[in-house]
């Protein structure tokens, strides 16, 4: 419920795995996970000021100077009494880059949802159940939004589109938002199913689709996401340098069918990037939304719950882990309720919320938990206090969470939106390759001479829609480099476009593009027209020579940097960037470290049981002598009294009252012996307890002097830079390009 501070556990599940290298993708429905950029160090009154209310100030009657003060002290005491300081603030900053963006406005940094109708790998595109999953996720995010029915199997526009898309991605080709309604308009399929395209869906009702889906392209409000960066996991998860981030998306301003695009559009490429990385058992990365009310619901199934699910099911066998909050239990699917692994459960506002969640709880625990105790323990739980259940573990514990180091200023407005953007300016995405600026164009297509090679980049491959054409050179080859000392061969491909403005391509200024494969005809667009071709171009002697010109060109400058780390015996494999290479070696680290913890902890484990034995039988043993020794006191005193009674009452030392005596002089030194005893028993749980200590203050030692270990041998890194001889380059082949004016080709991979 409202106040339970679940939001505050949220930030600190975040902040943790940040300062432990776990990057984070943060979806905040709600406004408040913006907070996770207010992280002042120095916490000083100067860096609270910007983020105070000033109203909350005035109804205090204080002014906004001091409410800061007062906060900067607060939040100084509060990380304090938590053994938390400014440095781990800092350590925070110093683990992780974090980054805010605002889709579909330019409070913060956008973000382009264009990428999300590019073609999927071609492990997807190869996996039917993927490739469905894929297409769904678009189409219902898409359809959503222009606030048409989106169920896959009953929707005609659902199943058009997601044909089309089908057909397109098979092919290798990627369309944005207006190639997608011209292929509305006329499909590239003549059937859908068994049924004849016109039968199923006909020619004039398609038009009134293209049509809303015009009106949304045309609309202001969608031009906000045409700009931005680029919907790419990998980049919101990792930097350019392979440091860890931390996203947030906030997304309080958009309208519900805007969210639930962006929310389903951002899931769906998640899974696709989790499923292009190897499987692990140590946590890679972690998945946050701050309220998934509406997302998961029981019943109905809006485009977010198949990605939400998938997700739960499947993230944990990849690291990623998925934390999702929300303040009605009861409006969550079952199946997402019992695929968590981890329950946190706060203050609960109705019986019915708590009936909800002790059933899925013994239902997800098979019997092992007892419901009376589980409603027992929630009734207890207070502010800021969860109880917590593991799958895992035995029985649920009840915990506080520790005071955050973020600053909880609450929702923030759209002036200290931009006041954060620019405290942390998102990296831009990665720019296309442009064609220089053309001649006018020459209305007819040259007649090339016989034995001149020729092919056409396509109009929608380039993202343009007039067909006017330049002409260029394209070079495409296979470079083979030889790793040091090793038979092993790194083989790159290479694709440069040279253009021929000069008349004769420039192989050393050319442009390096990505593989145009699919994205090539051998037939333009008509109508076309087409810019001069020079006459070296036209000459058939000239392709075979420009062939050689290219083999010579990248033996002499073609370059590969690899990656070695010699104290781990790794090296990069072939097209991984540094960045990925630091970031496999961290993940590399992560899980050796989870390894070796994990076998401290057994050898540490056997050592803390047996002295937890001891201890509890040294208290044992104290609890026995002080029992002891009140009985010998008892004794003691009631003898002696018995003796100093017969003494006062004047009666004579008989043999017996000097025995009497003789007794009581002996119990006096029993009780003085098991006082002792009592104070050796207290000692040895002292010592006891103070040799625990001692070995757990050995085990965290240990720990941390192998994360650091670890790290330092992550950090050692060398740059190994390979050159190809003239004999392991092979020239595919050198062709006429025909590019479309304006076009922007697609940039390389990364090297």
């Amino acid at each position: 419920m409202t106040g339970s501070g679940k939001t505050g556990l949220g930030i600190g599940l975040v902040e943790e795995a940040a300062i432990d290298g776990v990057p984070s993708i943060v979806i905040d429905p709600k406004g408040d996970l913006t907070n996770l950029l207010l992280q002042f160090p120095k916490l000083d009154a100067a860096s609270f000021r910007p983020w105070v209310d000033e109203s909350d100030a005035k109804r205090k009657g204080i002014t906004a100077d001091e409410l800061a003060s007062a906060e900067a002290a607060k939040w100084k005491k509060g990380l304090a009494s938590w053994d938390q300081d400014g440095a781990r603030i800092q350590r925070l900053l110093d683990a992780v880059d974090i980054r805010l963006y605002t889709p579909g406005s330019t409070a913060a940094t956008p973000v382009s949802v264009l990428a999300s109708f590019a073609a999927p790998s071609a492990e997807t595109v190869a996996d039917p159940e993927q490739l469905a999953e894929r297409t769904s996720a678009v189409v219902s995010s898409l359809l959503s939004l222009l606030g048409l029915d989106a169920d896959p199997i009953q929707s005609r526009d659902h199943v058009l589109l997601s044909t089309i898309l089908r057909d397109a991605w098979t092919r290798g080709e990627s369309p944005d938002l207006a190639g997608l309604i011209r292929l509305v308009q006329a499909p590239p399929v003549q059937r859908i199913g068994v049924i004849e395209l016109e039968s199923f869906y006909p020619g004039k009702e398609r038009f009134e689709l293209a049509m809303k889906m015009n009106g949304l392209a045309a609309s202001p409000r969608f031009q906000s996401w045409l700009t931005g960066e680029p919907l790419d996991p990998g980049a919101f998860l990792y930097g350019p340098d392979g440091k860890p981030r931390v996203s947030v998306f906030s997304i309080a301003h958009l309208s519900d069918e805007e969210r639930m695009f962006f929310v389903t559009l951002l899931l769906d490429r998640t899974i696709g990037w989790m499923r292009s990385r190897p499987g692990t058992g140590s946590l890679r990365a972690l998945i946050y939304m701050d309220e998934v009310f509406g997302y998961l619901p029981p019943t109905a199934n809006p485009p977010s719950k198949v990605p939400l699910l998938t997700l739960l099911k499947q993230a944990r066998a990849y690291g990623v882990g998925l934390v999702l909050s929300t303040q009605n239990p009861v409006d969550l699917d079952y199946k997402a309720l019992s695929n968590a692994g981890t329950w946190f459960i706060g203050r609960l506002q109705t019986e019915r919320d708590r009936d909800r969640l002790i059933a899925g709880l013994t239902g997800a625990a098979s019997g092992a938990l007892d419901a009376d105790e589980i409603r027992d323990a929630l009734s207890k739980v207070g502010k800021r206090v969860f109880l917590a259940h593991n799958v895992h573990e035995g029985e649920p514990v009840i915990f506080q969470t520790r005071w955050v180091l973020s600053y909880l200023a609450g929702p923030l407005t759209r002036p200290q939106l931009q006041s954060l953007a620019a405290l942390a300016p998102a990296t831009s995405g990665k720019s296309a390759t442009a064609a220089p600026t053309p001649a006018p164009p020459a209305a007819a297509r040259p007649v090339l001479a016989p034995g001149v090679p020729e092919t056409f980049l396509s109009a929608a491959a380039a993202g343009v829609g007039v067909a006017d054409y330049e002409a260029t050179a394209l070079a495409e080859a296979e470079v083979r480099y030889r790793r040091p000392r090793s038979t092993e061969e790194i083989v790159e491909n290479v694709s440069l476009v040279a253009w021929l403005d000069a008349g004769e391509p420039d192989w050393s200024s050319a442009d390096p593009t990505a593989e145009l494969g699919g994205q090539l005809t051998d037939r333009p667009v008509e109508p076309a027209t087409f810019g001069a071709l020079p006459p070296a171009a036209n000459d058939a002697k000239s392709w075979p020579k420009w062939e050689r010109e290219v083999q010579a060109t990248l033996a002499r400058d073609r370059r590969l940097t690899v990656y070695r780390n010699k104290t781990l015996k790794l090296d990069s494999q072939p097209g991984e960037t540094e960045r990925d290479f630091r970031i496999r070696i961290a993940e590399l680290g992560r899980e050796s470290r989870d390894e070796a913890v994990d076998k401290l902890k057994e050898r540490y484990g056997s050592k803390l049981a047996t002295l937890d034995e001891r201890i509890r039988k040294a208290e044992a043993a104290v609890d026995r002598e002080a029992d002891q020794a009140r009985a010998a006191g008892l004794q003691t005193a009631v003898s002696v009294g018995t003796t100093l009674l017969s003494a006062f009452l004047g009666r004579k030392a008989t043999k017996t009252t000097i025995s009497k005596a003789a007794t009581a002089a002996r119990g006096a030194t029993r009780t003085a012996q098991q006082a002792s005893d009592v104070g050796r028993a207290k000692e040895n749980v002292e010592a006891l307890t103070a040799q625990r200590a001692e070995l757990a203050a050995e085990f965290e030692k240990e720990v941390a002097e192998l994360g650091t270990k670890l790290d330092a041998q992550a950090e050692e890194i060398e740059a190994v830079e390979l050159a190809p001889r003239r004999t392991d380059v092979h020239v595919k082949r050198v062709t006429l390009l025909w590019v479309p004016r304006g076009a922007s080709l697609p940039p390389p991979a990364g090297r």
